[in-house]
């Protein structure tokens, strides 16, 4: 009997609810994003004060003119000593580090959106179109469960289920569903509690961006209730109710995060599309002759020299990117261009000297990998790794090797849509082990 409307209303409305769709797709995103952030502001380092700080010629009060205008949320503005521009540096780095390897994922996407929004909005005119995707991707990770694979918190909570179901057998396994109780954590507690005396005077001090910081307001209320629920009351009805709107979050900002790549890429083209120089298939000429995007001026002279590659090059850029928001219809063809895409922006980074700019964008772009090739990625990842650092220690080559975090198992279903396995009650800090924040 085939299922009304009704009912796909309500398995749809299930799987929102109950699911964090997308475990590997939000874990890459992440990843991307973090690590673009964190070699950008590495190798900047030197030159922080020029651009951020309180050397660089954007000075403190036309940076405050400027934002008292657009109301935009910085921390530098909290404070013009020199002391805390460092401060505020060293935070941006260790989050975006600690994101990256997923330590604390709830907070440190926090912290991450934080450091972001503090440095790029005290200095507007710096950096290029990454920074821009950086932005706005740093906000939405903050309402993702991002840390379901890939990451610390996934191998902890691994950890504990694995702790808390040894020596059971299947029939107590199956009946009490693997949820372990919650193991007793002290550096979430701490870190609430020390964020949260730095939340409370950045409130007095700001002046701007009051959104934002209601927002650092409602996820840090919001990790004390989930604390308090997972401690005292983990099967009760409030707590499987927030872990479904934690799912509706989540879901909800996945569903932006793929609409905003659509939208850059959809306007991107469109604009391409009115502009002569796209129009007669000469636009990609230009730059390769401009110093400022050409580290490799012999490579950019021998790609400028052929004008049908030339011309093929310009056109291809524009039927890509105005084409990729209606091939999601058709998976093969929307993983063709997602190749294309990507070889594009290994173009730009290698041609133009903009790795930061084309790592984020590969970023964004991931978000639509397939999931059966994240596992076998995740799982070939993993097993490289793993080899590598057995030969190190003198292993034997050809030991059975466990699953990554992540990975499939063999024999499961590896065509099963993203996040269907995961686990109604899991923490949106960790995916699965209900700890703190």
């Amino acid at each position: 009997m085939k299922n009304t409307f009704g009912d796909k209303v309500a398995d749809a409305f299930q799987r929102i609810t109950a699911t964090a769709l997308g475990p590997h797709q939000t874990a890459v995103v992440r990843i991307g994003f973090a690590a673009s952030w964190l070699f950008f502001l590495l190798r900047e380092i030197p030159h922080r004060h020029e651009m951020y700080g309180p050397g660089g010629p954007w000075g403190w009060d036309m940076a405050r003119q400027l934002i008292s205008g657009n109301d935009a949320f910085t921390t530098l503005m909290w404070s013009e000593n020199g002391a805390w521009f460092e401060i505020v540096y060293v935070v941006a780095v260790l989050s975006s580090a600690l994101l990256m390897v997923g330590w604390r994922t709830r907070t440190m996407s926090v912290l991450f959106m934080v450091g972001v929004l503090s440095l790029q909005n005290r200095s507007i005119f710096m950096g290029d179109g990454g920074d821009n995707v950086i932005h706005l991707m740093a906000i939405y990770l903050v309402v993702t469960r991002c840390g379901q694979v890939w990451s610390l918190d996934a191998r902890r909570a691994a950890r504990e289920r694995a702790r808390a179901t040894a020596g059971q057998d299947d029939e107590t396994y199956e009946a009490y569903d693997a949820v372990p109780e919650p193991a007793r954590d002290t550096v979430g507690p701490v870190l609430w509690a020390v964020l949260g005396l730095v939340l409370f005077i950045g409130t007095f001090l700001n002046q701007t961006g009051w959104l934002i910081l209601l927002l650092l307001w409602a996820v840090w209320l919001g990790q004390a209730v989930w604390w308090a629920l997972n401690r005292y009351a983990p099967e009760s009805e409030p707590r499987v109710l927030l872990d479904a709107l934690a799912n509706v979050l989540h879901n909800a900002g996945l569903l932006v995060i793929m609409a905003e790549v659509c939208l850059i890429y959809a306007t991107a083209g469109w604009y391409k599309i009115q502009g002569s120089r796209w129009q007669d298939g000469t636009a990609l000429y230009y730059p390769l002759h401009l110093d400022y995007f050409t580290p490799w001026p012999a490579l950019s002279d021998l790609l400028a020299s052929g004008g049908v590659m030339v011309m093929v090059l310009t056109y291809g850029t524009v039927i890509v990117q105005v084409a990729f928001p209606f091939t999601l219809f058709n998976r093969r063809v929307k993983n063709v261009l997602l190749v294309i895409m990507i070889l594009e922006h290994a173009g730009i980074a290698l041609l133009l000297g903009l790795p930061f700019f084309s790592l984020a964008m590969i970023a964004a772009d991931a978000v639509f990998l397939p999931t059966a090739f994240l596992v076998w990625l995740g799982a070939t990842t993993g097993r490289g790794g793993r080899r590598l650092f057995s030969r190190g220690r003198g292993t034997t080559d050809g030991a059975e090797e466990p699953a990554p975090d992540g990975a499939a198992p063999e024999g499961s279903a590896a065509d099963e849509p993203a996040g269907a396995g995961a686990r109604a009650g899991a923490s949106p800090d960790t995916g699965g082990v209900r700890t703190a924040p």
